[in-house]
């Protein structure tokens, strides 16, 4: 696993804290020398490869607000880069924190706190020795930046807020507006009892108060500012004896071991004082503004995208290792249903072998049988039956309850061989089996009368005939053959005043006869 070292950079002397999770342990301390480097690159030695986070925690820091036309990309870093130019005279250590947004007129604009610090040439000489030593520089912080991470952590959600702590440099004071940092300050201090620090907290409270006022950072007729006091261990009761709220601030003291309880931190080195809280929110949640450039931190980019790639190859491997499971189980599966086929196949040869083991012994093998039994429904299925002749003409008739049937001739047969009255004589089965399938057709002649319509009414019996033909041909597969009409309508005949002396002598209804037909299959 990769060790995680965090160079606490004072201005008496520099410590390194190794992060163990949720614990932090002291590894070594240098004085702020040049004897303190050379201890330190020795340090290095055996290192090379270890992650190594810088938190500044000195006096002499700069803030300054800008703004920038609102951009994107290059162009916005161009301009960064230029305006952080202008305002420092070395730029290795300097960062913009963006502010947000604020729109002027018709023009969009971005805030920027422009930060760094006012000697950088202190850093030089320990950046040079981690890169010498081929460690992996992951950033260089300032204990103002964590500030409002740490104000997150304690659950400080006013819109403007100062948090405080007592560090083993001084103390600090950040102020922190909408989750971002606006101004910090650290004053040095001297071994004091705990009551004196109390008073000395809110007199440099109250000092910062004015300060920002006279910067028009905060309005002075605002609502009052929360503050935010971390206590040394076992001096929260007397912290908040001193720290008494007013019109102008409203103070929430927290105990040193409630905050590093807050922040996931179970274990700190016995000398160590507020300090830890940002210690150890440097390595777990560092913020995205730092002020190494890209080139200090290359080996730390490089080191990241190889984890990232071993990552995309984890999750490659353990997505094609669960695609390959899931195709495993389905070939144990379809083993197991292949099985349970074979398994039913060798049921069904056993069957049939104890089943044509019961046969009577024939003169012919078993695919003569077959062809036989295949021959045989075929001839079925050209032989007609009239059931279903039957049900077509009662179908239709109850559409027409008129029409009375005196007859219904149902014959098979070749077309040719129905005669001129509709009639034919039965045809064997044997002799329809052996015609072909288009020769055969079922006939069916249909007689009856008209009931329910005047004699002389020679139209709508015409009609009414017409339309039971129809029905008749239009459904079940049949086909109109020849309708018979109770009178005759062509031209070589004359139509009179009744339909036939017999007809009307008898006072019978007009007959008709149609005759369909039907092919087989």
């Amino acid at each position: 696993m990769t060790t995680r070292c965090i160079l606490y950079f004072t201005a008496d002397e520099h410590s390194v804290y190794r992060s163990t999770g949720r614990g932090l342990e002291l590894d070594a301390k240098f004085q702020a020398d040049d004897a303190g480097v050379e201890a330190f690159q020795q340090y290095l030695q055996g290192r090379r490869g270890a992650l190594f986070y810088l938190l500044a925690d000195l006096m002499g820091e700069d803030f300054h607000e800008d703004q920038i036309p609102y951009l994107r990309g290059g162009d916005r870093e161009a301009i960064l880069q230029r305006r952080i130019a202008q305002r420092y005279r070395d730029t290795r250590l300097a960062a913009a924190l963006s502010l947000g947004q604020v729109i002027s007129g018709e023009r969009r604009n971005e805030r920027l706190l422009l930060a760094s610090f006012t000697n950088t040439q202190q850093f030089v000489p320990w950046l040079d020795a981690l890169e010498s030593a081929g460690a992996r520089l992951a950033g260089v912080y300032s204990v103002p930046l964590l500030a409002p991470v740490l104000a997150s952590k304690l659950k400080l959600s006013a819109p403007r807020c100062l948090v405080v702590t007592a560090n083993r440099s001084g103390l600090r004071q950040s102020f922190v507006e909408d989750g971002r940092l606006r101004f910090a300050r650290l004053e040095r201090t001297v071994e004091m009892p705990a009551e004196s620090l109390a008073l000395f907290v809110r007199s440099e409270t109250l000092r910062l108060l004015q300060y920002l006022a006279t910067l028009r950072t905060l309005p002075k007729d605002g609502a009052p500012v929360q503050v935010l006091v971390v206590a040394p261990h076992g001096q929260r009761a007397l912290f908040e004896q001193t720290l008494v709220s007013d019109t102008r601030l409203v103070f929430r003291t927290v105990d040193l071991e409630e905050a590093t309880r807050a922040v996931g931190l179970n274990a700190i080195p016995a000398e160590a004082l507020a300090e830890a809280l940002y210690l150890h929110l440097t390595v777990k949640k560092p913020p995205r503004e730092q002020f190494a450039s890209r080139e200090e931190r290359r080996r730390f980019l490089v080191w990241q995208l190889q984890r990232g790639i071993v990552a995309a190859g984890a999750l490659g491997f353990a997505a094609c290792a669960l695609a390959g499971g899931s195709r495993w189980l389905d070939a144990m599966d379809s083993r197991g249903r292949a099985a349970d086929q074979r398994q039913q196949a060798a049921a069904a040869a056993d069957q049939y072998q104890r089943i044509t083991a019961t046969f009577p012994v024939t003169q012919t093998s078993t695919e003569n049988l077959k062809l036989a039994v295949v021959e045989f429904r075929r001839i079925a299925e050209l032989s007609g039956s009239p059931e279903r002749a039957f049900v077509h003409i009662s179908q239709v008739l109850e559409q027409f309850p008129q029409f009375e049937l005196d007859g219904l001739v149902w014959t098979v047969g070749r077309p040719g061989d129905t005669r001129e009255s509709g009639t034919a004589p039965p045809t064997p089965v044997a002799a329809t089996a052996g015609a072909k399938a288009d020769d055969q057709a079922i006939t069916l002649e249909v007689s009856g009368r008209v009931n329910a319509t005047q004699r002389n009414d020679y139209r709508g019996i015409t009609a009414q005939v017409q339309r039971f033909a129809t029905a008749l041909g239009s459904s079940g597969g049949y086909e109109l053959a020849r309708t018979q009409l109770p009178f005759d309508i062509t031209s070589e005949g004359t139509l009179t005043g009744d339909i036939g002396a017999s007809t009307a002598d008898t006072g019978e209804a007009p007959r008709f006869t149609i005759v369909l037909r039907r092919k087989l299959p």
